[in-house]
């Protein structure tokens, strides 16, 4: 079988987690054949024996470190957009992306080095799944119009998560049903650590970065939805998308900036996703499957220090892009309409409102190498 999912890992530390994936797949009878696992990690890491765990498990896949990711770029000869992986930050992810746009992957999925898949789920399964579902399920609309994903047992737990805007907290929320029939990302969520940013955390009382509230399955009833036009975190610890997505989905350049903004690289890029999917009417199901999530320790105020400097940005990043693109039909229309807007725009009234403009002008080269990446591969299959 010719693999049709893309599996993207960023790791430097416990890439070894993936074996639980594989035996959770050979569990449930999911064809590991499917499969083509893309590790993304540093120089410093052990590469050869990351080789060695794909080739024991009997999983195709590549290790790209930085010195393989450049040769990459250099091959595709696209080398001048090699700026858009930043160095040392989980926002590489998007190197996964463009190597799936350059090969012949429909799906991707997203899976972090410190998460495990949950025993009580076919992990793989369900993700196609979802992302083949058609019929009625649950959809969820705020007031402020930003479904908080941990909604369903809330009252239990009074969690929001990493990236949820502080001025959207004590939404109203109502719940009603919705048939769907274009569900264009998985969103699986996560028991044990919750995923909070540092200041939710400190709130929490915990200083090593974990929080002391903790998630559990029965926390969780099933899938939904977050209605057209309201706004919900997107974490890519353990998330599913199809290929169509990806103009629409680079993982924003986090940590290696000068306003040393870091942390919202999925919570950006999940924002541009949601909207560009209320324009063009898909859906983003989350939900299931679970995984489970074993933050390691670390010091609170470390990440409260790398977050700091993108916090009001966060809080009105959506309300910029939020009327842009209306009428576009590609998710490359809508995202070079948003860019656009926040390259030209004068932020000067917001924290760091520069780096907003820098996005905006790396989101304008993200299409610009989506698309010479689609023009080689265009001519390589006319070759043959």
């Amino acid at each position: 079988m010719t693999p049709d999912v893309c599996l993207i890992v960023p790791t430097i530390r416990d890439f070894e987690c993936l074996r639980s994936y594989f035996q959770n797949a050979r569990r449930h009878d999911f064809a590991l054949d499917r499969l083509h696992v893309v590790l993304i990690t540093e120089d410093h890491c052990p590469l050869e024996e990351m080789r060695t765990m794909l080739n024991d498990a009997a999983v195709e896949g590549e290790v790209f470190d930085e010195t393989r990711r450049r040769r990459w770029f250099e091959e595709n000869e696209i080398v001048e957009y090699f700026h858009l992986i930043p160095e040392a930050s989980h926002a590489q992810t998007s190197f996964g992306l463009l190597y799936m746009w350059a090969n012949d992957f429909s799906y991707g999925l997203f899976i972090d080095d410190d998460t495990l898949p949950h025993p009580d789920f076919d992990y793989f399964g369900t993700h196609m799944t979802n992302l083949d579902f058609e019929g009625e399920v649950e959809c969820v609309r705020a007031d402020s119009r930003w479904v908080n994903v941990l909604y369903q047992n809330a009252e239990r737990h009074g969690l929001y998560p990493r990236g949820y805007p502080y001025a959207a907290m004590d939404e109203t929320i109502t719940v009603g049903t919705k048939y769907v029939n274009d569900v264009v990302a998985s969103q699986g969520l996560w028991t044990n650590v919750p995923d909070l940013d540092a200041v939710r955390i400190l709130m929490d009382g915990d200083l090593q970065g974990q929080a002391q509230t903790r998630i559990a399955a029965a926390d969780y009833d099933g899938n939904f939805v977050a209605e057209r036009n309201q706004y919900l975190t997107v974490c890519s610890m353990n998330l599913a998308f199809k290929r169509e997505i990806i103009p629409a989905f680079y993982q924003l350049p986090m940590d290696d900036n000068p306003w040393n903004v870091g942390r919202f690289d999925d919570i950006w890029s999940g924002v541009f996703l949601k909207h560009a999917a209320s324009v063009l009417d898909k859906e983003i199901l989350t939900g299931y499957p679970l995984c489970e999530h074993n933050k390691a320790s670390r010091p609170t105020f470390d990440d409260l220090v790398n977050e700091a400097p993108g916090l009001e940005l966060n809080e009105h990043l959506w309300r910029l892009i939020d009327d842009v693109g209306t009428g576009a039909d590609s998710y490359a229309e809508v995202f070079a309409a948003m860019a656009g807007v926040l390259a030209d725009g004068d932020w000067s009234t917001y924290n760091n409102g520069a780096f907003l403009n820098q996005i905006g002008e790396f989101m304008l080269d993200w299409l610009d190498c989506l698309a010479e990446l689609a023009d080689d591969r265009r001519r390589l299959l006319a070759d043959d």
